[in-house]
């Protein structure tokens, strides 16, 4: 079992926790604007590096708060978690109180 340290709530199993994705991937800004191939790509298209990832994650079943955590995808190994800070998540203000699937800048 894997354990993720949720900045507020400590070390807690996965279970408890829902990964919101590769970290740091600019939203588009009107998404009935684009193409629905670019929209897709933002979705679904991921880089899927081995080796060092940031990505967001939701505490589900604990605190309701999306936060960073840095992750060795070779091995799994947790190397850093921490709040979301402003200039990483346009809406990590909301973020901290947010209780849902993923976190969006226009509400949705």
């Amino acid at each position: 079992m894997l354990l993720i340290p949720c900045p507020w709530c400590g070390r807690r199993e996965e279970s408890e926790f829902v990964c919101g994705g590769e970290a740091g991937a600019p939203r588009p800004g009107d998404p009935d604007a684009i193409e629905d191939t670019a929209w897709t790509a933002w979705l679904w298209g991921r880089r899927n590096v081995k080796g060092r990832v940031r990505e967001t994650w939701w505490h589900r079943a604990g605190c309701g708060r999306w936060f960073l955590v840095e992750r060795d995808t070779r091995d799994d190994r947790i190397l850093a978690s921490r709040p979301i800070a402003p200039p990483e998540h346009p809406s990590s203000e909301r973020s901290t109180e947010a209780v849902g699937p993923r976190p969006s800048g226009d509400g949705r």
